[in-house]
């Protein structure tokens, strides 16, 4: 029977369920002599009353808890209660490297940390006599240690199938928790399928080299987000693992370094006596990897790392030169001219990787989502916006180059872009668009603008950018005047221009929710017309290799494009992964410059808040949170991460993701009987309405189906009527209901003024929503079906409207302050005069008026806010740069002539 929270093993005290198993259940607990929470396994009933096996049981727990290294979980204590057995291991907050791989394969520099992380592990474990037997994703823990922005390290878990030097296959407590079927003491198969030695799939004594080809199939993993051995059924595994050697993972992550191919290729060879022989070799080799850049650059390419050593400014410029004289061997690499290098047909140029690191001091100003670097057209320059001393400032540092140099007068520099030559910078800064030559000088004003995703600049002298969001593509001059709208303001918000070659065309994207859930368009700048290139996407950029590059959920993604005929030629796919949202840039000569990692923006956590504003912080990872709804019976909260719903269950502390098609299932709504969640997804095309079961379970069923985005946003008390919004060019965001019998939608509000955050009162008689009709936003309600008239609620600005569930009071936000007012349903509407409950810095929704940021307890006494952990920005010093990296994007995507 499953312990229960509450009870006792021994001085334990349980609080909640982790997780069950084959091997048992897994608890947290707090030790009540040392007041410390602790993890407690529990050994399965159906063994506990064998005396041998519960005295194997001690001897292995014993053995495994002398295991004692930083990256092993530390086994505190074995004991019994009763007839229960159970280990007391280390309580480890984070999330498991299975998690992790669902949302796809970890940057190299992290798959390299933690594989030399556990091949460190094993190895300790191998030297103890202790075989691991079960190593997989699913049994590394990911802990940060550091800040939040830090590159998590890795626990080794769970050696419930260890094998000591000194038992039998007969005796192994873990052969009797495992065998399938009628086993004798040859022929017992332990272990995950998929990351099992064929030595183990065949019955044999296996040793620790059966863990290094587990080891090499996780790395794999890692690396490529693919399993190195899979198929339909288990025979087919089998078949795999037996027979057939895995695609090498360059071949399917072409930034893979050659020299990781063939440490994996040597851990996964089907003989034990031709894999390494020690853990220790493999973690020798991957650290060799990772302290020598040159290793981590693909075949055919040179690298060059940048990173200072030994206290000393980095001197890499000096070396870069002098590859770049050998090995591009006269391009036009370093004239600052915006035209492409003169490389051979037959002799592609080197594809160079180079880290440049800021002066000791300096960081990225990375604190909103504009970006702040640029390449020149010609890959030469490399301007960035960063802090020092202090100071928010624009720099530009000359490719070949030590220093970079700071432009005096670019005091709060954004979104910097280069003139088609190279010697002028733009940017924003003071509500106005400025320029400064890159030779330097004075700084010149061109317009009054504030700025909002970046500009472009094309030969024939003319800027385009967007001033506001929602705002129109402005055109001017750039010797300065007054901007022109090329576009009409249709609050679709434009974003990220970028000119074509010649002139004649642009790209920009039409943002219709968070960064990266609108789409890529191109439009002819003489006839137009607009053509809808990618969807879910952002940041369109143009590499003369005849490429379209555009940023969606932390990658950079590839097609080729017809710059002419403003049309896709080929599919996507993705090419640079963990990448900041909107920090990279291309030259026209196809070099590109990033940023990798997380920004503040992102570094968020959940938090109880009580009506007098006391916090405590719920026992979950650091997440980029939005959008919280708590279920109806108050146990779990469906919230955003990224683009993706989430499931947080209170009692177990667990984080699940709820589906896995399509890039976006956002803005979730809870059905009032808690057993299916609607959201907004992607996975037929456009952005609609879906709902599945709550627990991840069958498929996802459309609700609507419709040309233009459309979000949940609150189900009536029975369940009968969905309220969503519809993103509409001609009227903003409009209100609109669903009857769920028939799919039947009718408007509810649709008006010039923009209206959203919906939510169906207590009763069904009512919603409450808002709406800028007077100029700002404010919390509205009207009856429900409208029979005209409507209350408006705030009085000083509102946003984020949530009704208490006895129906007696609503809450909304009111800049920082959390309000509270009184209300009456029935027989008709009256409100009260609002009231602070609380004031505080926590998030809110990136579009208040029309989505939420927080939710209400079922007994509205708490409130789950969304906060920050304290970061300002990220505190990234260094950029990444690949020179020639068209090169690379020829051979990954061929780009087809068309006629």
């Amino acid at each position: 029977m499953p312990i229960l929270p509450g009870q006792r093993l021994g001085p334990y005290e349980v609080l909640s369920a982790i997780g069950a198993g084959g091997m048992g259940e897994v608890y947290r607990a707090r030790d009540t002599r040392l007041n410390r929470i602790v993890a407690i396994k529990v050994l399965p009933a159906h063994l506990a009353d064998q005396p041998d096996v519960r005295e194997r049981f001690e001897r292995e727990a014993h053995t495994v808890a002398n295991l004692n290294h930083p990256h092993i979980c530390v086994l505190h204590d074995v004991g019994r209660e009763g007839n229960t057995n159970y280990l007391v291991m280390e309580y480890l907050e984070g999330e498991t490297l299975a998690g992790r791989l669902a949302r796809g394969p970890l940057p190299l520099r992290q798959a390299l940390q933690l594989g030399v992380q556990v091949a460190d592990a094993l190895d300790r474990a191998h030297r103890q006599g202790v075989t691991h037997r079960d190593l997989k994703p699913a049994n590394i823990m990911l802990v940060r240690t550091g800040g939040p922005s830090s590159i998590p390290d890795a626990k080794l878990l769970d050696f419930g199938l260890a094998k000591l030097k000194h038992a039998t296959p007969d005796t192994a407590l873990s052969a009797l928790q495992t065998r399938v079927g009628a086993s004798t003491a040859q022929g017992v198969i332990l272990g995950t399928l998929h990351y099992m030695a064929p030595e183990q799939l065949e019955g044999k004594d296996v040793d620790a080299r059966a863990d290094i080809f587990a080891f090499g199939a996780v790395v794999y993993e890692m690396v490529t987000g693919k399993k190195a051995f899979d198929g339909q059924s288990q025979a087919s595994v089998i078949a795999a693992i037996l027979d057939r050697e895995p695609p090498p993972p360059s071949s399917l992550q072409p930034m893979t370094p050659p020299a990781l191919d063939r440490i994996i290729r040597r851990c996964l060879a089907k003989d034990p006596d031709d894999r390494w022989q020690a853990a220790r070799d493999v973690a020798a080799e991957l650290k060799w990897i990772a302290d020598n850049d040159a290793a981590v650059v693909p075949s055919q390419t040179a690298n060059v790392s940048s990173k200072a050593t030994s206290g000393r400014r980095p001197i890499f410029i000096t070396v870069v030169v002098l590859l770049m004289g050998a090995a591009l061997a006269g391009a036009a690499m370093w004239n600052r001219t915006p035209a492409a290098p003169a490389v051979s047909a037959s002799t592609p140029a080197a594809v160079t990787r180079l880290a440049i690191a800021l002066p000791p001091g300096d960081t990225l100003s990375i604190s909103q989502n504009q970006p702040i670097i640029a390449l020149s057209p010609a890959g030469d320059q490399l301007s960035y916006v960063a802090l020092r001393d202090g100071k928010q400032q624009l720099f530009v540092r000359a490719m070949d180059n030590l220093e970079p140099r700071a432009f005096p007068g670019t005091d709060g520099a954004l979104l910097p872009f280069f003139s088609p030559d190279g010697q002028w910078i733009a940017f924003f800064a003071d509500g106005k668009l400025k320029k400064v030559p890159t030779a330097g000088g004075a700084v010149a004003t061109i317009a009054n603008a504030t700025g909002f995703t970046g500009g472009t600049w094309d030969v024939a002298g003319t800027i385009l950018f967007v001033d506001t969001p929602g705002g129109p593509l402005l055109q001017v001059a750039s010797d300065g005047g007054v901007p022109h709208m090329l576009t009409r303001e249709n609050n679709q918000g434009f974003s990220s221009p970028e000119f074509l070659p010649g002139g004649r065309g642009i790209l920009f994207a039409i943002a219709t929710g968070p960064y990266g859930n609108g789409s890529v368009v191109a439009r002819s700048l003489d006839t137009g017309a607009e053509r809808v290139l990618v969807a879910n996407a952002a940041f369109p950029r143009y590499v003369s290799s005849g490429h379209l590059i555009f940023w969606r959920a932390q990658n950079l993604f590839v097609a080729p494009f017809d710059a002419v005929g403003l049309r896709l030629t080929g599919g996507e796919i993705p090419v640079v992964e963990d990448v900041l949202l909107g920090q990279f840039s291309i030259a026209r000569t196809g070099s590109l410059a990033y940023v990798t990692g997380m920004t503040a923006s992102n570094q968020r956590r959940m938090v109880w808040v009580t009506r007098n504003g006391a916090r405590q912080p719920l026992d979950a990872p650091i997440r980029s949170y939005d959008a919280p709804q708590i279920s109806p019976d108050g146990r779990k909260v469906a919230v955003e991460v990224g683009s993706q719903t989430w499931i947080y269950d209170f009692g177990r502390g667990a984080l699940t993701r709820l589906a896995f098609e399509g890039d976006t299932n956002d803005s979730p709504v809870w059905s009032p009987d808690g057993k299916r969640i609607a959201v907004r997804s992607d996975r037929t095309g456009k952005a609609n309405i879906f709902w599945q079961l709550a627990d991840g379970g069958g498929g996802a069923e459309p609700l609507t189906i419709a040309g233009i985005g459309q979000l949940p946003r609150s189900f009536s008390p029975d369940g009968q009527i969905l309220a969503f919004q519809e993103v509409n060019a001609d009227t903003r965001r409009n209100i609109w209901t669903l009857r769920m019998t028939d799919r039947k939608a009718q408007p509810f509000l649709t008006t010039p003024a923009t209206e959203g955050a919906v939510k169906f009162s207590p009763d069904g008689r009512w919603l409450a929503y808002v709406s800028d009709e007077s100029g700002r936003p404010e919390v509205f309600v009207q009856p429900f079906p409208p029979m005209g008239g409507k209350w408006q609620v705030s009085t000083d600005g509102g946003t984020e409207p949530a009704w208490n569930r006895n129906g007696r009071e609503l809450f909304y936000r009111s800049g920082t302050r959390m309000m509270a007012v009184d209300v009456a349903t029935q027989p008709t509407f009256s409100v009260g005069k609002p009231r602070t409950l609380f004031e505080g810095q926590y998030a809110s929704s990136q579009f208040p008026l029309t989505g939420f940021a927080y939710d209400v307890s079922p007994d509205g006494q708490r409130f789950l806010m969304i906060e920050g952990t304290g970061g300002q920005g990220t505190s990234s010093a260094e950029i990444n740069v690949v020179l020639n990296w068209s090169e690379e994007l020829k051979r990954r995507v061929p780009v087809t002539k068309t006629p």
